[in-house]
């Protein structure tokens, strides 16, 4: 009767639509992919020996390549995404051209992250992976960058249609709760590219960021992906 109270239990249930979907767990292994790079960070730094850094380090690395698997193909997802923008007649402006600047970044991060895979795994080493990879690094800041600039311009355009609320009118008040909504996703979603903007920024060496200060950005992007994925599977 225990078993069958546990195994039926709508978190459990929501705990498998979660994990079904490939982006939960993606996410779940970012995260650990993230932390351990911070950890194994971490164990250096405190002079711990390697063979306690060692477990960490091969996290990261072998979670690495796994989500490269996964991401196998989803550049054709983004490139539909940025054709889908670009043909709105109802988005404004200046978010149509972020949502378009986004997608076509990540489609050619992915792409040229494809071209690199059979090197990563050691199947077909490849003179020119270094470079590939330093390519998707700058497309996929590009992409980020047009996302973090379109997160702060909507958040600006959502203060403007704010202050034009009547809280007397009860539809407006409606519209203000929808718009509290709205505001609140893209802060996340702004967070969230922030810290992603770490990573690329640190492979590119556009700034000078260590391997503890990336991973925590890292992890803290990968937990709130696992936190709207979670909510989205509700």
């Amino acid at each position: 009767m225990v078993a069958d109270a546990i195994l039926y239990h709508p978190t459990v249930a929501h705990y498998l639509r979660f994990v079904a979907t490939t982006v939960g767990r993606d996410k779940l292994l970012r995260a650990l992919q993230y932390f351990s790079r911070f950890y194994a960070w971490y164990l250096f730094r405190t002079n711990n020996p390697s063979r306690l850094i060692a477990p960490f380090e091969a996290i990261k690395k072998q979670f690495g390549l796994s989500r490269k698997v996964m991401r196998l193909g989803k550049n054709v997802e983004h490139f539909k995404a940025a054709a889908v923008a670009a043909d709105s007649k109802n988005m404004d402006p200046v978010l149509k051209y972020c949502a378009i600047g986004r997608q076509l970044g990540y489609a050619t991060y992915l792409s040229f992250d494809m071209v690199t895979f059979l090197d990563a795994c050691g199947v077909r080493p490849m003179a020119s992976a270094k470079r590939i990879q330093q390519e998707a690094y700058k497309a996929w800041f590009i992409g980020l960058t047009f996302s973090a600039i379109g997160g702060v311009y909507k958040l600006w355009l959502l203060r403007q249609q704010e202050e034009g609320i009547d809280r007397k009118d009860g539809e407006s008040v409606m519209e203000s709760k929808i718009q509290e909504r709205e505001r609140a996703s893209t802060h996340i979603q702004l967070v969230q590219d922030l810290c992603d903007l770490t990573i690329p920024s640190a492979a590119l060496s556009y700034a000078n960021l260590d391997d503890g200060i990336v991973g925590l950005a890292g992890t803290a992007s990968s937990l709130i992906g696992v936190w709207t994925t979670w909510k989205k599977t509700a």
